[in-house]
């Protein structure tokens, strides 16, 4: 095993095969490290985040080093049957390249299971190892589009792309099940260490079958009290805390690049600490408070300018300390983060 920091709080394992990582997967999921956050898995890496302030790098680095994982045979995970339509543009290419047949490429396919290694690629993209032990490269000139449910194979994995994207693994067949669905309480159907049974489903019917989309609700106005932008500036984003721990289902945490600061601004207007805010990059955001509203600006020092309706310069009231608690009407309220110095606003309360 080798140790290498990639941040402040997550520490890199690099081994020496896909067989060691999963091992040392399986062996850190089952006698967790305290002060360890979040593993994501690779082929030959494991990402561990953890908490500075329950364990430091070496400390962490000595235990996982302890941890014995030769001939470390694999525990069964969780099975998941897919059922596959196996008429893809390059199946054909695929038996030239193993040199059997066509037939023999899917009685392989179905015929033994495959393990969840890894997630990553797009959210809800699983390699899948084992199985056939086919090895095929990938193809020379990539896709700019492969559709959803499109089973490949590439290097010594096999996979399913949940969603429409580009692509150069071989394909060899289409799935109607649902990869990646936000309306599951796991949105991705295959997480690192499930077992994959895949399932001839004869011919692909004539009529193929649609998988809807989440539902989403449509947005409605509920209060005459809202933030009316009028100029978004360079760059304004919506963001929250992000998600974190989804990693390993190939969905990076993202969220506000200040927390402290998102979190500050919540506070100081009384809403949850994760309630999104406004992010605003290098200024030029003005917008109008439209009925009665309260506005917090948090991050770094800026130049702020506020006028009334009736075009007034109106006073802001500052804080140079951390707000520990804020008495505020229960009015709604916008946070905004400010993340950089060279930026200004100008807001009229009406």
């Amino acid at each position: 095993m080798r140790f290498y920091p990639a941040n402040l709080d997550a520490l890199l394992v690099e081994l020496s095969n896909l067989d060691e990582t999963l091992a040392l997967f399986e062996s850190l999921q089952q006698m967790p490290i305290a002060g360890v956050e979040e593993i994501v898995p690779a082929a030959r890496t494991l990402l561990v985040h953890f908490r500075p302030s329950a364990i430091g790098f070496d400390a962490l680095a000595t235990q996982i080093a302890s941890r014995d994982i030769r001939g470390k045979a694999r525990e069964a995970g969780k099975l998941i049957e897919i059922p596959v339509h196996y008429n893809g543009e390059d199946l054909a290419d695929v038996a030239r390249e193993l040199d059997i047949s066509v037939e023999e490429v899917i009685r392989r396919h179905t015929g033994s299971d495959y393990n969840v290694a890894f997630c990553g690629f797009a959210p809800g993209f699983a390699y899948l190892s084992g199985g056939a032990g086919f090895v095929v490269p990938r193809r020379s000139t990539p896709r700019t589009r492969i559709p959803a449910g499109a089973v490949a194979l590439a290097g010594g994995f096999s996979g399913i792309y949940p969603q429409a994207s580009p692509g150069g693994w071989q394909i060899i067949g289409v799935t109607t099940s649902t990869m990646w669905d936000l309306g599951r309480d796991e949105p991705a159907l295959l997480q690192p260490g499930y077992r994959v049974r895949f399932q001839d489903a004869g011919p692909l019917p004539e009529t193929r079958v649609q998988v809807a989309a989440p539902v989403r609700p449509q947005a409605t106005t509920v209060s005459e009290d809202y933030l009316q932008i009028e100029t978004p500036g360079l760059q304004t984003l919506f963001q929250d805390l992000g998600r974190p721990g989804r990693a390993g289902q190939g969905v990076s945490a993202s969220g506000a690049l200040d927390r402290g600061a998102l979190r500050a601004a919540n506070r100081a207007v009384g809403n949850d600490p994760a309630t999104a805010c406004l992010e605003i990059l290098m200024g030029g955001l003005t917008f109008t408070c439209q009925g009665q509203t309260v506005v917090a600006i948090t991050g770094a020092q800026v130049s702020v300018e506020v006028l009334t309706a009736e075009g007034r310069f109106m006073r802001l009231f500052l804080y140079r300390t951390a707000i520990r608690s804020a008495s505020v009407p229960r009015l709604p309220a916008c946070a905004i983060i400010w993340r950089f110095v060279a930026v200004s606003f100008m807001s009229r309360c009406s």
